[in-house]
């Protein structure tokens, strides 16, 4: 393995002689930087760059190097983001016929997990089983970090289950692992076994498992947390501040991410950043902009994040003047737009109905459009039904990313309704001779501290009966109040009764029947779906809120939507 690894001539000549005094000072200061790095293995943070360049100066000279002072070198060049001088060093030790101990491999894991090398970072595990060292805490937690990093998750599980003791450290690696990869549910699985396991839980932990709820909405654990957090003091630290406020915004609690962010003794740009975008998701654009022009007066740089929360906020209520000066505002502070930004000034005109000028926005750009960012052009398109640039924009779209099928559906959709049956059928029979599939529909609910999942059409939940009966009697009542589906997209092959059937047992609707059947009246119900909410159930939402008398906060994969007495918050723009 080590051989494998590059040689750098890092070194000039290498002196042979030391004083006896200067080679004990050294020494001595070496095995205390290991204790360092020690630590640093626990979570407790060091300076990256503390007197590396002397301890590598006299480290040259030293005529006799142990394990010790080798690991102090290679851990503080990892620690200063020096990985390839760190590799280089490895394999100087292991020509020099010394075996790395752990200390060594747990500081080497994080430089293959940087460069994302799944193929070396085996390699080095593959050592780690052979020498003995896979029962060792220290080194399983880098190599649950390693595989996570590289998008490994079930590789992280793998070496995280063989360990015979599980301490904190490799408990909060598996959880952060399983949340920064999208595997929320599991994450929240683990967090419930290591509290199972009587592993008390440390900052870090909070901050690993609350982007969990945050993303899930799981509302009622989030708040049990809180009181955690509050009651073990945490509450004032910084980073597990900032995840909170961004929990409540995700949960539709914006009041309360407020409370929290106002309490903050200390804000710094990310939980400045953290409450614009949670007002910019949840419809408030001015407090956004209030909020983002205080981050300013109190002299705290809007870094790229900030600007798309601003940019989001400026989009989601039509603000096509104010969002086009903070676009333009960028450059002159110090921050370079990309794609993510063009985005959502494409998204703002297209919104705005300036679809030509959005148009023209995007083949202007001096970065290569994206698939998503015509996407974004082609919904608005389909919003303001303008077939004829949809159908410019889907050949941009299949042209820049052809495994996509989203231009094929949103294109098929706009033929449906504009009577255009034969083109939407020819476009779905390309997609299956394509092998195309849509994505199903999925939505989420937390009801007594427990995420159920439905995607549409699906009636396996054990409750499915008492959903269907719940939607049923709802379908009827919504009629009575002048509701009517809105059927123009459904596929033309179908009758108009059953198109409302495929229509209310769409996942979102599944969700909050299941929340309706599952809680006493007068309760907020929030739902989370992966996909954007469609015209039709965003209407019957409307009815439902007002029929029944309840808040219904619906986040899908582009903004909230605050359902009260018959109207949303999105102001059916969206």
């Amino acid at each position: 393995m080590f051989d494998k690894i590059p040689q750098s001539n890092r070194f000039g000549s290498r002196r042979s002689i030391l004083v006896p005094v200067l080679y004990e000072e050294t020494r001595n200061e070496l095995i205390r930087s290991e204790r360092n790095h020690f630590d640093t293995l626990n979570g407790r943070r060091v300076d990256k760059g503390t007197r590396l360049d002397s301890v590598s100066k006299i480290f040259q000279m030293m005529p006799n190097k142990d394990v010790v002072s080798w690991n102090t070198v290679i851990g503080g060049n990892v620690q200063s983001g020096l990985y390839e001088e760190a590799l280089d060093m490895l394999r100087d030790m292991s020509n020099a016929n010394l075996k790395p101990d752990c200390f060594t491999l747990s500081s080497i894991l994080p430089v293959f997990a940087r460069h994302v090398d799944v193929t070396k970072g085996k390699e080095i595990h593959g050592y780690v089983i052979r020498h003995g060292f896979d029962k060792d805490e220290f080194i399983a937690s880098s190599l649950i970090d390693m595989y996570a990093t590289c998008t490994r998750v079930e590789d992280s599980y793998r070496v995280f289950d063989l360990l015979p003791q599980k301490d904190d450290v490799s408990w909060n690696t598996i959880i952060a692992g399983c949340v920064q990869n999208g595997t929320f549910d599991e994450g929240l699985r683990l967090f419930r076994q290591m509290l199972a396991a009587n592993v008390k839980p440390v900052e870090v932990t909070f901050s690993a498992i609350l982007p969990a709820c945050a993303h899930l909405t799981t509302l009622h654990l989030g708040k049990q947390l809180h009181t955690y957090i509050m009651r073990m003091g945490f509450d004032q630290n910084m980073y597990i501040a900032s995840s909170l406020v961004d929990m409540y915004a995700k949960c539709g609690k914006i009041m309360t991410a407020r409370w929290i962010f106002d309490r903050m003794e200390v804000h710094d740009s990310v939980s400045w950043t953290v409450i614009t975008m949670g007002y910019a998701l949840n419809g408030h654009a001015r407090e956004a902009i209030v909020l983002f022009e205080n981050m300013e007066r109190e002299r705290i740089k809007p870094n790229a994040v900030a600007y798309l929360a601003i940019l989001t906020a400026c989009s989601h209520a039509g603000l096509v003047d104010e969002g086009w000066n903070y676009f333009t505002s960028m450059s002159k502070c110090g921050v370079s737009p990309d794609i993510e930004h063009y985005a959502a000034i494409a998204d703002l005109l297209g919104r705005a109905g300036r679809l030509t000028e959005a148009y023209k926005f995007i083949t202007d750009m001096p970065i290569k459009p994206t698939g998503g960012i015509w996407a974004t052009l082609l919904s608005a398109c389909r919003v303001h039904k303008n077939v004829d640039l949809a159908e410019k924009v889907a050949k941009e779209m299949t042209t820049t990313d052809p495994g996509n099928m989203g231009p094929y559906l949103l294109l098929s959709n706009m033929y449906s309704a504009a009577g255009r049956w034969k083109d939407a059928s020819k476009l779905r029979t390309n997609m299956k001779k394509k092998g195309m599939r849509k994505p199903p529909a999925c939505s989420w609910i937390e009801v007594r501290n427990k995420v159920h999942g439905f995607v549409s059409g699906d009636t396996s939940h054990p409750y499915y009966d008492q959903i269907h009966e719940a939607l049923r009697d709802l379908y009827e009542r919504l009629k009575r109040e002048g509701y009517v589906p809105e059927t123009s997209e459904a596929l033309h092959d179908v009758d108009e009764e059953q198109k409302g059937d495929l229509l209310y047992t769409h996942s979102e609707r599944l969700a909050i029947a299941f929340g309706i059947i599952s809680t006493p009246a007068g309760t907020t119900i929030r739902v989370t779906k992966n996909l954007r909410v469609c015209v039709d159930c965003h209407t019957a939402i409307k009815f439902i809120s007002k029929i029944l008398g309840r808040e219904i906060i619906v986040r899908d994969n582009s903004r909230f939507h605050h359902f009260k007495d018959g109207n949303c918050s999105c102001g059916d723009y969206w």
